[in-house]
């Protein structure tokens, strides 16, 4: 007697069928997952491309904040403008206090505390700083609203005109910018030492062609406090010790300076002689030699300077090149007996050097002496030429 097989369960014979086509569908898929991942881009290529895409958004960013900032100094200029034209204009000084004081209070009501008196102030002082538009929107490309706070309060027109066409012409950060006004220097440039209308000269030529000059690139004195160098050390330490940090030299000499060669030796008549930095300075388009002295500067080192200037001038200078400059950087300088070799003329550059940062108003009061000492001697000068000094 046959045994009695179990009957089947209703819809046996249908799941069977569809767990198959389950798994037809799954190796199906994982073959088509294997083929796409196949064809993929190699990790090279993707990483290219994310970085190509980080690019332009990073650069879409970049554009959108110099807008904003472009937009929001403006505003400010046009806000300070406008106060100081329709209310400090009047001679009362209170009331134009008391009209500041409540509009601040009703825009920053409606605005935030960005427009409270104190901001409106700063805004005023904006427009008193900086009255031509042009020049204003010509220095918004580069500038933002925080560096021009930077800007406002120095005291001296000429000052601050310098710092803004640097800072515009440089790309200096707002972070550079305080550092360069708390370093002095404007008043460590042989600009500063200049009348006053041949400062404003060459702060126009500045202003319009991008234009600089060695009076403009040229300091006094270097401040060096960055070398280590303590007590005696000889001119090979100083050399060393500034090639070993010529990263911060660069910087300390400003923008455009390209290391060239270090000891560039000079041969005349079987003799040779060596320039301990050469530089070249983009801007400028010129050989910049530097001599170190551990003293104070000699007479006999122009010569010496003089000497490798017209070398380099007959041998080194490219076509399309000016010629040659020479700074002579020393410990210490009588002023009076550099004034008589008249170096400038000869296209050199006397300058001391510090190791030791001075408190800022050592530094501050020295460099007024200095420059209280150049006036007089440009006002002797222009007095014995029959001119009007300073003008």
């Amino acid at each position: 007697m046959s045994e009695k097989r179990p009957s089947k369960q209703k819809g046996q014979n249908v799941v069977e069928p569809v767990r198959q086509s389950e798994r037809r569908a799954k190796t199906s898929s994982r073959g088509s997952l294997a083929r796409e991942v196949a064809t993929l881009p190699e990790p090279v290529k993707t990483a290219e491309l994310v970085q190509d895409i980080s690019g332009l958004i990073e650069s879409a960013r970049r554009q959108v904040a110099r807008t904003a900032n472009t937009a929001l100094a403006t505003l400010y200029w046009q806000i300070g403008m406008l106060v100081r034209q329709d209310v400090l204009k009047e001679r009362r000084a209170e009331y134009g206090a008391q009209m500041v004081s409540a509009v601040g209070r009703q825009l920053e009501a409606r605005y935030g505390r960005g427009f409270g008196e104190k901001n409106l102030r700063r805004m005023i002082q904006f427009a008193e700083a900086f009255p031509n538009r042009q020049i204003v929107a010509s220095l918004m490309r580069q500038l933002s609203w925080t560096h021009f706070i930077q800007l406002i309060p120095l005291k001296e027109p000429l000052q601050r005109e310098f710092y803004a066409e640097m800072c515009r012409l440089e790309r200096w950060s707002v972070r550079e910018l305080r550092q360069k006004i708390d370093g002095m220097l404007y008043e460590r440039t042989a600009l500063s030492k200049k009348p006053e209308r041949l400062i404003r000269e060459e702060i126009a030529a500045l202003r319009k062609n991008d234009e600089v000059t060695p009076d403009i690139v040229f300091q006094d004195p270097y401040v060096l406090d960055f070398l280590g160098l303590k007590d005696a050390f000889s001119e090979k330490d100083l050399e060393s010790a500034l090639l070993r940090e010529i990263e911060r030299f660069l910087l300390e000499l400003g923008a455009g300076f390209a290391f060239v060669e270090r000891q560039k030796r000079v041969t005349l008549d079987g003799d040779d002689y060596y320039i301990d930095l050469l530089f070249f300075h983009r801007r400028m388009r010129r050989l910049i030699a530097i001599e170190l002295k551990i003293g104070d500067f000699k007479p006999a080192d122009s010569g010496q300077m003089e000497l490798y200037l017209r070398w380099l001038d007959r041998h080194e200078r490219h076509p399309g090149e000016e010629p040659p400059l020479g700074i002579i950087l020393c410990a210490g300088k009588k002023r009076e007996t550099v004034e008589y070799l008249d170096l400038g003329e000869r296209g050199i550059h006397v300058a001391e050097y510090l190791t030791e940062l001075p408190p800022r108003e050592v530094l501050r009061e020295r460099l007024r002496i200095a420059l209280a000492a150049a006036r007089v001697r440009l006002d002797l000068h222009a007095l014995g030429d029959g001119r009007n000094p300073g003008r």
